[in-house]
């Protein structure tokens, strides 16, 4: 079978882009991260005006009803522009697992504003008393779904936050409160939205370790050592090529897991898209702080937004350890039949 993305898609991709390319997101991640998400938002908003919040929404709910794979083409370029905000719960997560609730009246009331970017969303599946959502204090919904129930929670049940590695992301302690749904229905409709939530991290996390790369085969060209550009030594080309086989033989894995996602084959598909994302945007983060040399390492280098953003996205939805479990009991599983 080829598999291949349609001119629609990559033309899609191209636009967006362009979009993030010129509206400065270096400057609105910094930003962000003083607390300042004016520019993100704003960033946000020309996102939403190209329908990306609302790609898997259905029409009836003022989506596109577009495909998981357009999905993942819409991510791995917000993952290279090292985009901040809730952009996997809004677009992938909240938009999954509203349309799935038994209730069809509480996919109504929320994703038509969702779908518009009027709105932000966010989204814990930790302890339903003390779970960590992303940027609840810039989301205007904020829910906490365990086991088979659904809450939203309040302004009041949202605490200061807590500190992670990539500055940008701002995490904080929800408390269930209001009730929206449970049951059997709604403990399927939480698993599948969490692996949606995978999906899109690994798609993610694809496109900042392509970013890295990308940057740091431009820096190797202009640095100079011993008299020669650092790009013609055979050590830099070596790891640098050791970059480009991990990201694009992760790429695959991506979109197969897009293509699978309402497959029995689900979980251990995005677990395995995602160990693989996260190993190679991992190994793309060494190489371009190697070769980038001391300035790597400071805060005021380009580069350093997507290091944090990795380092925090590798492990923002299931460690590795828990990913592997999944693709091996998913494995031993199909032994078994």
């Amino acid at each position: 079978m080829r598999f291949a993305l349609s001119t629609e898609q990559l033309d899609f991709a191209a636009e967006l882009r362009k979009i993030l390319d010129a509206g400065q997101v270096p400057a609105a991640v910094r930003a962000w991260a003083a607390g300042d998400p004016a520019k993100g938002q704003a960033l946000l908003g020309q996102l939403a005006e190209m329908g990306v919040f609302g790609l898997i929404v259905d029409e009836k709910y003022d989506g596109a009803d577009a495909t998981p794979v357009d999905l993942v083409v819409a991510l791995i370029e917000l993952g290279r522009a090292a985009l901040p905000g809730p952009v996997i719960e809004s677009a992938a997560v909240l938009p999954a697992l509203l349309q799935r609730l038994p209730d069809g009246d509480i996919a109504q009331r929320y994703l038509p504003a969702l779908a518009a970017g009027a709105q932000l969303g966010t989204i814990t599946f930790d302890d339903p008393q003390r779970g960590i959502a992303l940027d609840a204090d810039t989301a205007d919904l904020v829910l906490v779904a365990a086991g088979d129930r659904v809450t939203a929670t309040s302004p009041a049940a949202t605490e200061a936050a807590i500190a992670s590695v990539d500055p940008a992301r701002k995490l904080a302690r929800v408390t269930a409160d209001t009730l929206i749904a449970e049951g059997p229905e709604v403990e399927a409709a939480i698993a599948y939205a969490f692996d949606v939530g995978v999906l899109a991290c690994a798609a993610q996390l694809l496109g900042a370790g392509r970013a890295i790369l990308d940057q740091t085969v431009a820096y190797a060209k202009q640095r100079k050592q011993f008299g020669r550009v650092i790009g013609e030594f055979q050590a830099v080309k070596q790891q640098l090529a050791d970059v480009l086989i991990g990201l694009e033989l992760a790429e695959p894995l991506v979109y197969r897991a897009a293509l699978t996602l309402d497959s029995a084959d689900r979980s251990r598909d995005v677990s395995a898209a995602l160990v693989a994302c996260a190993d190679a945007a991992h190994r793309a983060a060494r190489a371009g702080l190697q070769v980038h040399g001391a300035i790597g390492y400071t805060a005021e280098c380009d580069l350093s937004l997507w290091l944090t953003k990795v380092t925090a996205l590798r492990t923002a939805w299931g460690t590795a350890d828990f990913h592997r479990a999944r693709i091996g009991a998913a494995l031993r599983s199909a032994e078994a039949v």
